[in-house]
C-alpha cells in the first residue's frame, strides 16, 4: 500500500501518532556542580540586546529613524499589508544584530522589548520583508537611500576631508541578476556582483554604494557616480583629496579631476613606461625618507595616452634577504619555497604614486598608506555587517539592501564614538560590549524598567559608557527641546566627532539640505 503525501516514517497508514506528554514543571540535570532544576518561562518580556534603549534614544533624537520611514517610497494596497514601520524596523535590527541572511530575522520575532520601543508593532516575518523591498521602485528607493546617507554624513563636509573611492568583489552561488565571472581574486571562476563604494576616509562613514554585475568591476564603471557625488557637493563641501589604487590612476579620471580642480592622490600600475622611470631614478641618490621603512623620490611623467606631464612619486623598501615563493601545482595545492639573496645584491619593493599635490614625500607617502583604513572597512562591513549576505534573484534589491546595511553601519560607528570618541571600534567588539546584554522588562505603577545583565568581562566600562551617553541626551532634551531634528543631530554630531573636529561645534544651517523637510 502506497503512502500518503503527510504520512509520518513508521507508522501504518491512517493509525495516529503518539504524542508525548511534557511537563511544565522544572527538569532536573546532572552536573559537575551537583543535580540542578531548569526550568522554562516563556511568558517573560527579555531580550538579548538589552543594551539597545541607548541607541533607540539616539535614533530618536537625531530624527534618523523617523525620517527613514517617513521618506521610505513603500505603499502597500492592502489592509491586512504589514506597515512600513514594521519593515523597515526589522531589517534595521536584523542588520544591527549582525545578520546576513533573510532567514535569520526569524530569531527577532522571539524580542517582546526592543521593538515596541522602536514604535513598531511586530517583527514581520523574513517574506513579508523581501515582499516590501520588491515594491519599492528602484530609482525612488536609491535616492531615498541616498538622502538618508546625506543626512548622515554631509555636516561633516564643512570640515577638510578625504574621499575614498574602491571596489570589492562579493561572490555569489545561486542564480542572481548580475551574477557574472569577472575578477574575483579570492575565488576564481565564481560569479559575482561589484560593489562600488565611497566612504570619507579616516572616518569610516560611507557616503555612497552602488551595486553592479561582477564584470563592472574597474574605474570606469565607478567614475560616474563619483562625478555625480561630486558635482552634486558646492565648493566649500568639497573633499581635500581624492584617493585610489591602481585602478584609478588612469588619464580618464585624472582628467575628469583636473577639469575640476580635484586634488588627487592614487597608484600606478607597474606598466613598461613606469617601470622605466623606476629604472632611471634607481641610479639617482637624492632618495628621501617616506616613512614606514619606505624612501621616496620625486619625478615628472607622461605615458603614452597621457594628455600632460604629471608628478609620480616613486616609492621603495628594501625587503629581507629571506625570501617566501608560493606556487600552486596541477592538482590546485599551495606550495611554499624559499629563496636567499646572496653575493651582496639587495632586493626593494616597489610603488609609484601619481598626484595633483604639491606636499612633501614624506606626507604623500603616509597619505596613501591611510588608504589601507578603506580595506579594514570592506572586511568589516562583508563580514560583520550584512554585505556578504541578503541575496536575492533580482539585482534591486540587492542594492537596496546594501544601502541599508551601509547606513546602519554609519549610524553604529556614530553612536559607538558617542561611547568611545578617540577610536573607532569595529562590530565584532563594539557589539557585545554596547548592545548584547540580557535586557528584563518589568512595569509597575506606570512605570517601564528594563533591568540589564551583561556577561561581559569590561561591562563595567560599559556601563560607565551609556551612562555618559544617556547623561548627554538628558541634557539636550532638558536645554534643546526648541531645536529640530536636523540641529539636534548636529549636535550629537558635534559631542561624537569632537577629535575630528579637534572641539569645533557644528552649526546647522538656516535653510534645510534638500531631502531633508521630513526630518524636523
Amino acid at each position: 500500500m502506497s503512502k500518503k503525501r503527510g504520512d509520518l516514517p513508521g507508522l501504518r497508514t491512517g493509525e495516529q501518532p503518539v504524542v508525548e506528554q511534557v511537563s511544565a514543571g522544572p527538569v532536573v540535570t546532572d552536573t559537575f556542580a551537583g543535580r540542578i532544576h531548569v526550568e522554562w518561562d516563556g511568558g517573560a518580556a527579555v531580550t538579548p540586546l538589552g543594551q539597545l534603549p541607548f541607541f533607540i534614544e539616539y535614533l530618536k533624537q537625531g530624527g534618523l529613524f523617523d525620517g527613514f520611514v517617513a521618506d521610505c517610497p513603500l505603499y502597500y494596497a492592502s489592509p491586512n499589508a504589514p506597515s512600513k514601520r514594521d519593515v523597515l524596523g526589522t531589517v534595521m535590527l536584523s542588520v544591527l544584530a549582525g545578520h546576513w541572511r533573510y532567514a535569520h530575522m526569524t530569531a527577532l520575532r522571539c524580542d517582546p522589548v526592543n521593538p515596541a520601543l522602536l514604535g513598531m508593532k511586530e517583527v514581520v516575518s523574513e517574506d513579508a520583508v523581501r515582499r516590501g523591498l520588491d515594491k519599492i521602485e528602484e530609482g525612488a528607493g536609491m535616492a531615498w537611500l541616498q538622502g538618508h546617507f546625506d543626512y548622515t554624513t554631509r555636516p561633516l563636509l564643512s570640515e577638510p576631508w578625504i574621499l575614498d573611492i574602491d571596489t570589492t568583489v562579493k561572490p555569489l552561488y545561486g542564480h542572481q541578476e548580475g551574477a557574472v565571472v569577472s575578477y574575483n581574486p579570492t575565488k576564481r571562476g565564481r560569479p559575482s556582483h561589484s560593489y562600488h563604494c565611497y566612504m570619507m576616509g579616516n572616518l569610516r562613514l560611507v557616503l555612497a554604494v552602488e551595486v553592479a554585475p561582477g564584470n563592472q568591476h574597474t574605474s570606469k564603471h565607478s567614475s560616474p557616480r563619483l562625478w555625480d557625488y561630486l558635482d552634486g557637493l558646492s565648493a566649500e563641501l568639497r573633499p581635500w583629496l581624492i584617493r585610489g589604487d591602481v585602478g584609478f590612476g588612469n588619464e580618464p579620471v585624472m582628467r575628469e579631476a583636473e577639469r575640476r580642480r580635484q586634488p588627487y592622490l592614487f597608484k600606478l600600475r607597474l606598466t613598461r613606461g613606469v617601470k622605466r622611470a623606476i629604472e632611471r631614478a634607481m641610479g639617482e641618490r637624492d632618495w628621501q625618507d617616506a616613512g614606514a621603512r619606505w624612501q621616496g623620490k620625486d619625478a615628472r611623467l607622461r605615458l603614452e595616452g597621457w594628455s600632460r606631464h604629471r608628478r609620480i612619486v616613486i616609492l621603495r623598501r628594501r625587503t629581507e634577504r629571506s625570501l617566501a615563493l608560493t606556487e600552486r601545482d596541477v592538482d590546485g595545492q599551495l606550495r611554499l619555497g624559499f629563496a636567499e639573496i646572496d653575493d651582496g645584491r639587495e632586493v626593494w619593493e616597489y610603488a609609484v604614486l601619481v598626484t595633483s599635490l604639491d606636499s612633501e614625500i614624506l606626507s604623500l607617502g603616509q597619505l596613501y598608506r591611510d588608504r589601507a583604513d578603506c580595506e579594514n572597512s570592506f572586511d568589516e562591513l562583508k563580514n560583520q555587517w550584512g554585505w556578504g549576505g541578503f541575496t536575492t534573484r533580482d539585482l534591486k534589491r540587492c542594492r537596496l539592501m546594501a544601502g541599508a546595511v551601509a547606513l546602519v553601519f554609519n549610524w553604529w560607528n556614530l553612536f559607538v564614538r558617542l561611547a568611545d570618541p578617540d577610536h573607532h571600534r569595529e562590530a565584532i567588539t563594539s557589539r557585545p560590549l554596547l548592545l548584547q546584554a540580557i535586557g528584563r522588562q518589568t512595569s509597575h505603577a506606570g512605570r517601564t524598567t528594563v533591568t540589564i545583565t551583561s556577561s561581559h568581562g569590561e561591562h563595567h566600562r560599559a556601563r560607565t559608557a551609556l551612562t555618559r551617553i544617556a547623561g548627554f541626551f538628558a541634557r539636550l532634551r532638558k536645554t534643546a527641546e526648541q531645536l529640530t531634528a536636523l540641529e539636534r543631530w548636529y549636535r550629537i554630531l558635534s559631542q561624537a566627532l569632537k577629535k575630528f573636529l579637534r572641539g569645533r561645534k557644528l552649526v546647522a544651517p538656516r535653510q534645510l539640505p534638500a531631502g531633508a523637510a521630513s526630518y524636523g
